[in-house]
């Protein structure tokens, strides 16, 4: 499979590690948006919200028990965003389940 996150889980690609055990990986984005901005993801590869079922969602609901101390240890104290993009019209551009938390400052209201 030629998953860039995949490579990053497996360590063919080095990444800024926030947060990692069996089930999950967060890491700093690259180009980031915010102050604080990391990315949570899945160790088994999910392509998107829309394949999450009742098999894998397990993945989804730890990340999810997992983000306020992924938050915290990065630096977002006073709040953050969870944002996920779901395909072409979401602007999903890594096709692997992924998390973007976002915080550091306070984050504009609107969206566009």
């Amino acid at each position: 499979m030629d998953c860039l996150f995949c490579k990053i889980i497996n360590g063919d690609i080095p990444s800024n590690k926030v947060y990692e055990d069996d089930m999950i990986l967060a890491f700093h984005d690259i180009s980031p948006m915010a102050p604080v901005h990391v990315l949570v993801i899945p160790k088994q590869h999910i392509t998107n919200v829309d394949d999450v079922n009742g098999e894998n969602s397990k993945y989804v609901a730890h990340i999810f028990e997992k983000i306020p101390e992924i938050a915290k240890t990065a630096g977002a104290d006073n709040g953050y965003r969870v944002i996920t993009n779901c395909g072409e019209d979401g602007c999903q551009s890594v096709m692997h389940l992924h998390f973007h938390v976002l915080g550091g400052k306070k984050l504009p209201e609107k969206m566009a």
